[in-house]
């Protein structure tokens, strides 16, 4: 039997009276890719914040590995990364390395000295960011930024990735590196992923599966149903439709 990391049962979120999210329903297998997709306003980070417990719904539930998020204390099993971070002013009194061994926090990971300075070296050098290891993160550029936070996510090699929008401020090479390893991650390591992403156009050539969102779910599911969909033809329009499956082939 697959085994559920994400459960999202009848999902309502309102804000203001407005419908942020209406009768969301779907779940995301352990070893799934998933792309989440949508135009600005469509919920998909309201939706990834309600998955971590970090906003409470009106109505419906959402369970992580088998329990509420607000049950859940196994922290080290998700890496997540938020698309904004206000925390990191220029001001932030920590370097580089420090930012990214956070995502470890060794006694409660019960991970060895040894073995945490090991994954800290390979997470900088996975996103290549040795060099500025002893850097301020207020220092950096917004984009060399963005490479570390995406390194303290990756660290402790965790079961489910949750991104919020990972590459919006890094440059193209740094980008395909990054979306190569997570493909890998999860391909070799069976790593679950959930992605935001705007760019709809190339998310087929990584991810298994599309969520599309706007308020609703459009469509979920694998990308060779989606290209087969005459339904979603009519929604999306054979261009857009065809620019995603192409990416996907």
């Amino acid at each position: 039997m697959p085994v559920e990391v994400v459960s999202v049962r009848n999902l309502v979120f309102t804000y203001e009276t407005r419908d942020v999210l209406r009768n969301i329903s779907f779940s995301i297998e352990a070893g799934d890719y998933v792309g989440l997709v949508g135009s600005n306003g469509s919920g998909k980070s309201t939706l990834i914040r309600l998955i971590l417990g970090l906003e409470t719904p009106v109505d419906g539930s959402v369970s992580l590995f088998g329990q509420a998020p607000s049950r859940f204390r196994d922290w080290r099993k998700i890496g997540y990364l938020p698309q904004k971070n206000a925390a990191l002013s220029r001001f932030f009194p920590a370097t580089v390395q420090e930012i990214v061994a956070l995502g470890l926090v060794p006694k409660r990971a019960g991970i060895p000295e040894g073995d945490s300075r090991d994954a800290l070296g390979k997470a900088l050098d996975l996103m290549d960011i040795t060099d500025l290891r002893d850097k301020l993160i207020g220092e950096l550029s917004g984009g060399q930024q963005q490479r570390v936070l995406l390194a303290r996510a990756l660290i402790k090699e965790p079961e489910l990735l949750i991104l919020d929008e990972p590459t919006i401020a890094v440059d193209p090479e740094i980008r395909e590196r990054f979306l190569n390893v997570l493909m890998e991650l999860n391909q070799k390591r069976q790593v679950t992923v959930l992605l935001v992403t705007h760019d709809t156009a190339s998310i087929g050539k990584y991810a298994k599966k599309l969520l599309y969102l706007e308020t609703e779910i459009i469509f979920y599911g694998g990308f060779d149903d989606f290209c087969l969909s005459a339904e979603m033809t009519k929604v999306f329009g054979s261009f857009a439709q065809h620019l995603i499956c192409h990416r996907h082939e």
